[in-house]
């Protein structure tokens, strides 16, 4: 039986959740503010390495960059400044992987395809999220998020989108990074929160079988891609230089990316993906004199405003829920990643059951980790 807040704890408890609610606010805003910044940075580096430098390797570099987090993980966790907390190790491998495919399909989607027809993929990423976690998650978006979400895409579209070549395999191969990307982006939200693990801890668990994907596959993508060897590109100290400052700036990416998804969602994410978009064609014009229209400026401005559309009904609908919870039973009241005992926890075997028959949704492994788990 759930316990009901009393009247004379009423004020003690909005006082309590509101001052919850302000350090999750700042929490939110300074993993949005992070991933901004350090994709913005990453994006430029990356720019004038490519660009000025001819170093091409996009799947080799991202392998890199991805073996430097695991790296810089693993010595932060020596020094204890997180713990590391074992996860089912076959949920481990198989994120890990898929992600890893993930990233070199995004890498394969461009170089099969034109820009104009990669950057209508990555537009696709949201409705495609939106229409998963509405089918499997059983998640409810209302119809201002969505229209809000309409303007935002519209604009980022007439600001980013240009030509639109179709191939077979181009086509074959956008549809499978679409898929790819939104399942790895929503597995990293549910699995944080159904085994109770922070995102420092699920990128440390499953950054190095990532990187070990790319390492391998990386160097035979690239030459594909390229016509050119990694192993035979002239590596003078300036290009060691700018790869080790991208490495370091994708410690930060990729944690971040990890955060954010975390404490908030797979489509959160993916519009500050679009912000991201605007900004860097903004800052490439500034910095690195990348040509500007007109029509960059408009889609640009009309995707500012969708933003601004969806982050209003966003911080509205989780107002009107957050002024609803007091008078609801405290036990209503508790989030769905706190109403569940931690791993390892002792449970009688009607909790044992429920907490099993709650976690339907969740993908087989993650479900396999919980079932083991439970049973030891």
């Amino acid at each position: 039986m759930g316990l009901i807040a009393r009247p004379g704890r009423r004020g003690s408890l909005e006082g309590e959740m509101s001052s919850d609610g302000g350090s999750s606010q700042m929490g939110v805003l300074g993993a949005l503010g992070l991933s901004v910044t350090s994709s913005v940075a990453i994006v430029i580096c990356n720019k004038y390495l490519m660009g000025k430098l001819a170093f091409i390797f996009a799947t080799t570099l991202t392998s890199w960059h991805l073996l430097v987090t695991f790296c810089t993980l693993h010595v932060a966790q020596r020094l204890r400044f997180f713990e590391a907390k074992p996860i089912d190790t076959q949920t481990v491998i198989s994120f890990g992987f898929l992600n890893g495919i993930s990233i070199g399909l995004l890498n394969l989607c461009l170089g099969f395809n034109s820009v104009g027809f990669y950057q209508m993929t990555k537009l696709a990423i949201i409705p495609f999220t939106i229409v998963l976690e509405t089918i499997f998650l059983s998640k409810k978006f209302s119809r201002s998020i969505k229209a809000s979400l309409m303007v935002l895409l519209l604009g980022v579209g007439i600001a980013s989108v240009t030509d639109l070549q179709l191939n077979l395999l181009g086509s074959i191969i956008a549809v499978l990074t679409i898929a790819a990307t939104c399942v790895c982006q929503i597995l990293t939200n549910q699995i944080q929160k159904r085994l109770k693990v922070s995102s420092t801890q699920l990128l440390y668990q499953s950054s190095l079988y990532q990187s070990a994907v790319l390492l391998i596959t990386g160097p035979f993508v690239d030459k594909l891609l390229t016509k050119k060897d990694v192993f035979a590109f002239p590596y003078t100290f300036k290009v060691v230089v700018f790869i080790v400052l991208s490495c370091t700036i994708a410690v930060s990416v990729n944690f971040s990316t990890f955060l954010v998804i975390g404490t908030t969602s797979p489509v959160t994410y993916q519009v500050l993906g679009h912000l991201k978009t605007c900004l860097i064609l903004s800052f490439g014009y500034a910095l690195l004199k990348d040509p500007f229209t007109f029509r960059n400026m408009a889609g640009i401005l009309v995707a500012i405003f969708g933003m601004g559309l969806y982050s209003y009904f966003s911080v509205s609908e989780s107002r009107k829920k957050n002024e609803a919870g007091p008078t609801l039973p405290v036990n209503t009241q508790m989030s769905e990643k706190d109403s569940t005992p931690l791993l390892g926890a002792k449970t009688s075997q009607w909790q044992e059951s429920s907490v099993l028959e709650s976690f339907d949704d969740v993908p087989r492994t993650a479900k396999s980790a919980f079932s083991r788990q439970l049973n030891a």
